[in-house]
């Protein structure tokens, strides 16, 4: 009865461990991402943060019997995972160039440290059996400014290509210059306004979180998953022509400031997610006429 008694209470003292240090963890990153959250210029890039920790939780909790249910060794090498989150945060930090910087720093170190930890008290079976939701957390992570201004020019450069192949399409006269495009009664200019990088991002964790969730297959995940960028990049082209064709047959205004041009990025938005939703269900019914050829 003694034996037994301690073998239920061992877990239930790793999970109060891994809490303490999970809070520890994310106090660390919740200050300094809280603070760039309300830097209202960043803020709209990373609208999608707070949803990631309770996705990730609701995936860990779906998961829990199988994480939980039974006793595992600690498994040293989850120390080294906590003390590169540890070295990040204490290196990194400091050395960052702004607020954005350091919250990314912050942010990641912490998930270092958390899942270092959670590698050390539940053992690699367990790790593995969460690597996913660990893995999501990562879009929590700010992305560094560096690298997101290359990621906005890309998607710039590539909206224009498509903007202009589908004004060509449709037989609309243009000049370009640059990120200008002169067209009949108006000139459009692609900015980085235009690059539409939160609706891609929104794109991005949202397939990422469906394909794990209706797809079996890693090819059919990273196919859906390359998707998003074409999408994104297309959901973007047909922006700026919707938004140029019903300023010049309907109302100048809507181009000038109308509530289309500033707050109706979701209606483009909806695009990309029925054309993602239409490649995932065309890979899933593969997937399952593929199954059922197996089974044959």
């Amino acid at each position: 009865m003694g034996l037994g008694s301690k073998s239920m209470r061992q877990p239930a003292f790793k999970k109060i461990i891994f809490a303490l240090l999970g809070a520890a963890a994310f106090w660390t990153a919740f200050v300094p991402l809280r603070d760039l959250l309300r830097d209202i210029p960043r803020a709209d890039y990373y609208s999608h943060i707070p949803l990631i920790p309770i996705v990730s939780f609701v995936l860990l909790f779906r998961q829990r019997r199988d994480l939980f249910g039974h006793r595992n060794s600690l498994y040293l090498p989850g120390l080294l995972i906590m003390a590169a989150g540890l070295g990040l945060f204490w290196v990194g930090g400091p050395r960052a160039a702004g607020l954005n910087d350091f919250a990314s720093a912050a942010v990641l170190s912490a998930l270092l440290f958390g899942a270092g930890a959670f590698l050390l008290l539940f053992g690699r079976e367990a790790f593995q059996k969460a690597f996913f939701p660990f893995v999501f957390l990562l879009f929590a992570v700010p992305i560094p400014l560096v690298v997101m201004e290359k990621v906005i020019s890309i998607l710039v450069m590539a909206s224009m290509a498509v903007t202009r192949l589908l004004f060509e399409a449709i037989g609309v006269p243009l000049v370009q210059e640059g990120a200008v495009f002169h067209l009949p009664d108006l000139s459009i200019e692609v900015a980085q306004q235009c690059s539409g990088i939160r609706s891609s991002l929104s794109l991005l964790v949202t397939t990422v979180l469906a394909a794990h969730l209706f797809l079996k297959k890693f090819k059919s995940q990273a196919v859906l998953v390359l998707a998003v960028f074409p999408v994104a990049v297309f959901k973007n082209g047909v922006r700026i022509v919707t938004l140029y064709l019903l300023s010049y047959f309907i109302d100048m205004g809507i181009i000038e400031g109308g509530f289309l041009h500033k707050s109706g990025g979701f209606i483009f938005f909806g695009l990309g997610l029925v054309l993602l939703g239409a490649g995932l269900l065309a890979l899933r019914n593969l997937e399952l006429k593929k199954q059922k050829m197996g089974s044959k």
